[in-house]
């Protein structure tokens, strides 16, 4: 009998694992897919692999304005892709060989009992199971897949060329990010939201900024706008991005009683299902969909397994990033969340165009905006637009997270020039 079974090795089972394996327990991992579920295969890195490519292009552009020549730029697609699925490759064989002493199984899963697991014909059997089994695109009853001209975000990193034109449905993060990957490469790109901005959700300042940066770069945005207001006919791709579900059908968690809950698996303050030795991790739990969030929620899974004081899951502090261009990263509150619970809040806010790093780089637009309690002078949230946005977060992360107060922040030296020193400059 192995001490705990995960089913899922993506990022919230292959961290939970490990967690368990330098715990001294007997672990096997369950994956019928490939090693790395969703975020390595389909998802953060695939994405970011082909952003990567668009921003070099986008640099060699643009390099005449440093002083350096380089006439007709072009990029070749083909040689993008093998770059991503070699940089997959390389990955999914590293998490392979962390793995060590856990048992590696390749099987589809089904839990037959609260200490018993169907897999590849034979019966499995441990104390405890986390299911972290992810999540899938949303799928729309009136445009369904059909994997050639209407895609999700699975098919569209495997595309064999950059489209002529193409029209994204939903404006959320994964919207955001394939349209200005494809927009720099050539594509004629549009977005369709169906709400007030892009970005639900986000800092209404920033939401309303990279609107306008898109247009400028030729994106066509349309929000407070549903199908029927656009022919469909016209754009050689469509992909819909309306959000993921989690993936939980076959299991066999009707046939357990396991409670669902927001089409996802319920779990407590300590990630444990309504049967006792059964938890749950990441997007299954349709909780925050990150995969830094399933990480973090697979490692507290197995520590509530294996000890006497359990840790509470909180959620409160979770970056969250969009790596289109300008990169956006927020953490906290954002202004209208805060006014909308009641708080005071007082705004610190810097502009990129007054940085001498982003100037010196050639990536001004933007801003950061610092949000504290006036009374407390304690950090409760920020977003950032501009350069290295995703890296920059990283700071107000720690300073919310640990209640870091903004003289706290001022008295830091940062080093010049930077871009991190904009962080200061803000609450000067």
């Amino acid at each position: 009998m192995y001490d705990l079974a995960v089913i899922g090795a993506g990022w919230a089972g292959f961290n939970a694992a490990l967690r368990a394996k330098d715990s001294g327990l007997k672990v096997c991992l369950i994956e019928s897919g490939q090693i790395g579920g969703t975020c390595l295969n389909r998802g953060c890195i695939p994405t970011k692999a082909l952003i990567a490519c668009a921003k070099i292009y986008s640099l060699i552009k643009k390099s005449s304005g440093f002083g350096i020549e380089s006439d007709n730029p072009r990029f070749n697609f083909s040689k993008i892709q093998e770059r991503k699925n070699k940089l997959i490759w390389d990955l999914a064989q590293g998490m392979q060989s962390r793995l060590g002493e856990i048992d590696f199984i390749k099987s589809a899963a089904e839990i037959i009992s609260g200490h018993e697991i169907k897999v590849d014909g034979r019966i499995v059997s441990a104390k405890f199971i986390l299911i972290s089994t992810g999540s899938r695109p949303v799928e729309l009853a009136q445009l369904k897949f059909d994997a050639l001209k209407i895609i999700s975000s699975d098919e569209i990193l495997s595309l064999p060329s950059v489209p002529r034109s193409l029209l994204i449905i939903g404006g959320g993060v994964i919207g955001c990010e394939f349209a200005s990957l494809f927009s720099t490469l050539g594509a004629e790109v549009s977005i369709l939201e169906k709400l007030s901005m892009l970005l639900p959700g986000e800092d209404k300042e920033v939401a309303r900024k990279i609107e306008v940066i898109f247009k400028k770069k030729g994106i066509k945005v349309y929000t407070n706008t549903d199908l029927s207001a656009v022919d469909l006919n016209i754009y050689e791709k469509i992909l819909v991005c309306v959000g993921r579900e989690p993936n939980i059908a076959g299991l066999g968690l009707e046939n357990l009683g396991i409670k669902l809950e927001k089409k996802g698996i319920a779990v407590d303050d300590y990630l444990r299902t309504s049967v006792a030795n059964i938890y749950a991790a990441g997007d299954c739990t349709a909780k925050v969909m990150l995969a830094h969030y399933a990480a973090y929620q697979g490692v507290k899974a197995v520590e509530n397994m294996i000890s006497d004081n359990k840790y509470k899951a909180d959620n409160s502090v979770v970056p969250a990033c969009v790596f289109c261009d300008p990169e956006i990263s927020s953490v906290g509150l954002n202004e209208e969340k805060a006014i909308a619970a009641g708080l005071a809040v007082k705004v610190h806010k810097f502009d990129f165009r007054a940085s001498s790093m982003a100037r010196i780089i050639d990536e001004s637009e933007g801003f950061i905006k610092i949000l504290s309690n006036p009374d407390t002078e304690e950090v409760i949230g920020g977003c950032i637009i501009g350069p290295k946005a995703t890296e920059l977060i990283a700071i107000l992360t720690m300073a919310v997270s640990v209640h870091l107060k903004v003289s706290q922040i001022r008295a830091i030296i940062f080093a010049h020039p930077t871009l991190s020193e904009s962080l200061s400059e803000a609450i000067k």
